[in-house]
């Protein structure tokens, strides 16, 4: 998925009011961030494989780093605990650790069996990816579900927090159905750089667009 793993951060703003989404996007994103960095060292591999399935060209052949149920189990522990060290805002790090985690669950819904669930295996991956309509239809209602929730869980304090956040929607939206019905990349180099690129200009993207709303979750009934 794409836009599903940006629809999960932006409806946890309701969860986390005072946790930047930036930084839920962050974590939401997390094991795609580190992905393309493993695929340039060549610790993992991805093969260009045009009707893979029909959604993507790509053959993942080995990313147990980022991809396996363990590795992200720890990455989410990781990433829960460091954002707890740095603002002690617990509610923000069990909200954190959880989108690192969801990741992983909905990759297990996309994709064909190629996730590990432990180190090597066994795969999992129930196949949405075969059908391009229904991942269409599954994907895009989730991130539509997700703008919602984030839209009434927070406030524009200004212009910007009006027209960032309807432009990072237009913006996801055109890359998301440019990537599925454009031609396949032409490099897996180009796919580490250029998924680094994008991926981290999201995250900036997304901190600046809440800089400039604010929660409006009661947040005396979500601290902790």
């Amino acid at each position: 998925m794409f836009v599903g793993h940006i629809a999960v951060s932006l409806a946890a703003k309701r969860a986390a009011p005072r946790t930047s989404l930036g930084t839920l996007v962050a974590a939401a994103v997390w094991i795609d961030l580190v992905w393309p960095v493993l695929l340039l060292a060549g610790v993992e591999r991805v093969r260009i494989d045009p009707g893979n399935t029909p959604f993507t060209p790509l053959d993942f052949e080995s990313y147990p780093f980022t991809h396996s149920g363990v590795a992200v189990l720890l990455w989410s522990a990781a990433f829960g605990a460091a954002y707890l060290a740095r603002t002690g805002y617990r509610r923000g790090a069990a909200v954190v650790a959880a989108l690192v985690a969801s990741h992983w669950v909905l990759d297990a819904i996309s994709h064909r069996p190629d996730l590990p669930l432990l180190w090597r295996g066994p795969m999992v991956g129930l196949g949405l990816w075969y059908s391009v309509p229904a991942t269409l239809a599954v994907e895009l209602a989730l991130f539509a579900a997700g703008v919602v929730v984030y839209a009434r869980s927070t406030q524009a304090r200004d212009a910007v927090g009006r027209w960032a956040l309807a432009g990072l929607v237009a913006f996801l939206v055109a890359t998301y159905l440019g990537s599925a019905f454009g031609a396949p990349p032409p490099s897996v180099t180009a796919i580490a750089v250029g998924g680094l690129a994008m991926q981290s200009a999201i995250v900036a993207w997304a901190a600046w667009v809440d800089r400039h709303r604010r929660a409006v979750a009661p947040e005396l009934l979500l601290q902790g």
